[in-house]
């Protein structure tokens, strides 16, 4: 593969609407992205299903993951999709656009440097904290918080990354934010320090 660029590098099959991109982004095969935003170095790998999601910088969204996905009316006499997409059954009818409105409004936003591990399943409306790690397969219900790994479904707190002093120095950093060529500069220490050393050898 070609060295990623400012431009998004969209592998086959995939299906993008209403979304935009940063600078090193790239889409995995099949993965299908809806009226969302994908942050500098972020990815997706195969068939991530990704709506109505703001998602930071350096995220890792791994293979079959769905983030956002849309409900269906529970509270209506039917759940069916005739019921907003109409006109796909009636040539007469208008789609409920309130219908789509409301959910294009429930936003779910991703921090950076996360990951969203294998066939995770992240609720609409959420918020996936900075540091962050979902485990493959778990189905997120709540928040996360910054720096906490959870897993499960329902998807439940296991551990924090860092203790919380560490967490909040790293927040401080925000080295998701250097330019291209910082980072270059940094990745011997991003590669070697302990993760104290490093954060001593950057904080001014």
């Amino acid at each position: 593969m070609a060295r990623l660029s400012e431009e998004v590098f969209l592998h086959p099959e995939c299906n993008v609407k209403k979304s935009n991109f940063g600078r090193y982004t790239e889409l995995g095969q099949g993965t299908r992205i809806l009226n969302s935003e994908l942050g500098d170095y972020s990815y997706t790998d195969r068939y991530a299903d990704i709506a109505n999601t703001t998602i930071g910088k350096f995220s890792n969204i791994a293979s079959f993951s769905r983030i956002g996905p849309t409900d269906h009316p529970m509270e209506l006499a039917s759940m069916h999709h005739m019921l907003y997409r109409t006109n796909d059954y009636w040539d007469d009818v208008e789609p409920w656009t309130d219908f789509f409105e409301k959910r294009t409004a429930r936003r779910t936003h991703i921090d950076h440097d996360t990951w969203i591990g294998a066939q995770a399943i992240i609720k609409p409306g959420l918020n996936i904290g900075h540091g962050s790690v979902v485990a493959a397969g778990s189905v997120v219900t709540k928040d996360v918080a910054p720096f906490m790994i959870v897993a499960g479904v329902p998807a439940v707190p296991l551990r924090k990354r860092f203790e919380d002093d560490i967490a909040e120095r790293l927040m401080a950093l925000s080295w998701w934010d250097w330019d291209h060529d910082k980072l270059k500069d940094a990745l011997p220490d991003f590669r070697l320090l302990h993760i104290e050393a490093f954060l001593e050898k950057y904080e001014s």
